[in-house]
Formats: C-alpha cells, sequence, structure tokens
C-alpha cells in the first residue's frame, strides 16, 4: 500500500504543484487588485442603491441596499457588462450607458431588489389597509467626481414628481461632497425627459 501511495504521489506530483502555484498566483493577483482599489477608493464590485429626496430644503442621501453586483444581477457576465459600461462614464455624463436591449435587465434587476424590501407594503394594500403608493425611478450611475470619498456603481432611487420638478436653486448639502450627487441629479431630470429608456419606473406601497 505504502509503495502505491509513493507511486500516486510520484506520478502526480508535477500535476499538484502546477495547481499549486496557479493558486498562489491567483491569491496574489486578487489582493493585489484589492489592495489598489482600497487605495484608490473604487469599489466597482458593490453595488450601491440609495434614496436621494429633499427634506426640509435639504438635500438627503440614504442607503437603502448595498451589496455585491453579483447577488443583484446574478450572473458573472452581466456583471463583466456592468463595469465594463461603468468605465465609459465621464463626470460630465455619470449616466451608464447600456446597448438598448440591456437596459431593461439591469434596472429591472434593482427594481426587483428595492421591491423586496418594501413587499409588506403590496401585502397591506392587498389586505385592505390603509396605505400610501408612491412613484420612483430608478437609474444606474457611476459618479467619477475626484471629490467623491469612494467610487461604487450606485442605482439611484428618486421619487418621480421631484424628479420632474427639481428645484433650479441647489438645496442645502449634509456633506460638501454631496454637490456630486446634486449635479447627478440635476443631469438624471435631463435625461429623464430626453431619454426614459435608462430609468425604470418603481411603484412602491408603504403604510399610511
Amino acid at each position: 500500500m505504502l509503495q502505491a501511495i509513493w507511486n500516486a504521489i510520484v506520478e502526480h506530483w508535477l500535476e499538484a504543484s502546477v495547481g499549486f502555484v496557479f493558486m498562489a498566483i491567483g491569491l496574489w493577483w486578487g489582493r493585489r487588485r484589492a489592495q489598489k482599489a482600497f487605495r484608490k477608493r473604487q469599489f466597482f464590485e458593490r453595488l450601491n442603491i440609495s434614496l436621494n429626496s429633499i427634506v426640509d430644503d435639504t438635500l438627503q442621501i440614504r442607503t437603502l441596499s448595498e451589496k455585491t453586483s453579483s447577488e443583484v444581477f446574478l450572473n458573472t457576465v452581466a456583471v463583466e457588462k456592468l463595469l465594463k459600461a461603468a468605465a465609459k462614464t465621464t463626470v460630465e455624463d455619470p449616466l451608464i450607458p447600456f446597448d438598448s436591449d440591456d437596459h431593461w435587465f439591469y434596472l429591472n434587476s434593482v427594481l426587483n431588489e428595492v421591491s423586496e424590501q418594501f413587499a409588506d407594503g403590496f401585502l397591506q394594500r392587498e389586505a385592505g389597509q390603509p396605505t400610501e403608493t408612491v412613484s420612483f425611478v430608478i437609474c444606474l450611475t457611476n459618479e467619477c467626481d475626484g471629490n467623491l470619498r469612494t467610487r461604487k456603481i450606485r442605482a439611484m432611487v428618486v421619487r418621480r414628481d421631484l424628479l420632474e420638478n427639481l428645484p433650479e436653486k441647489c438645496p442645502q448639502l449634509e456633506q460638501d461632497h454631496h454637490d456630486t450627487r446634486w449635479k447627478t441629479l440635476t443631469i438624471m431630470a435631463r435625461r429623464w425627459k430626453e431619454n426614459p429608456i435608462q430609468f425604470k419606473e418603481l411603484e412602491l406601497v408603504v403604510r399610511r
């Protein structure tokens, strides 16, 4: 038996060594990429879903959800296409430019993620309990302004009536770097009229 084990080791040691080397290279490369991303504060593997609103003349940005892109889009090819499209954004145009046929897939995936969090509202409405229905729009962005503390792919959620009636004057900001978000919202307001395919309407039901 010992001889058989020894023979197996001799026969397969090269395959095992090559496999170990490739595994070590993969770990080293992954760590190197992670360190580089941390230095630049770029976390494009994360999808941040944020609610953007104006309360008491102050722009408020609140996170609804943050997950890895693969958790939301469920397909490595879809995530790769998302990252390639996000790389095409600029400071002047932070809205992610997908092919026409792809907009629905990505935006609908975000819609499902958000709707799941508010499923109770739909059930309460169906049960005849007092609820209120609010219309929102969703848009996928990659803000490139150097003033940002971190860079991620962000799904912007904003009330439809607010986007359609966005004030001309910038509201007060909770943080100085939120001026980037205000610029994004003004671009979104214009693009909502010009190219609505970049958006997805979302209906949420909340308890009164």
